[in-house]
């Protein structure tokens, strides 16, 4: 599992930040946000064994995107 870049961190962020926009305007998909979301937490954790409450959220967040996601 590779670390995650700036960059990749950084969209994110920005995606997440647009999020009530995202709602607004029903473009692109709720389900892959949520789920990138995941995969960054994931390889953060990776890359950081030492943190405890990254693995946490880690570990939580898929499940988390399944219900967020859940209702389409």
């Amino acid at each position: 599992m590779s670390r995650p870049t700036i960059s990749e961190v950084s969209a994110l962020l920005a995606d997440l930040a647009d999020l009530a926009d995202f709602r607004t305007r029903r473009t692109g998909s709720l389900a892959e946000l949520m789920n990138r979301k995941a995969d960054l937490l994931e390889r953060i954790a990776a890359a950081r064994p030492d943190d405890v409450e990254a693995a946490e959220v880690a570990a939580a967040a898929p499940a988390r995107a399944d219900e967020l996601t859940a209702d389409g």
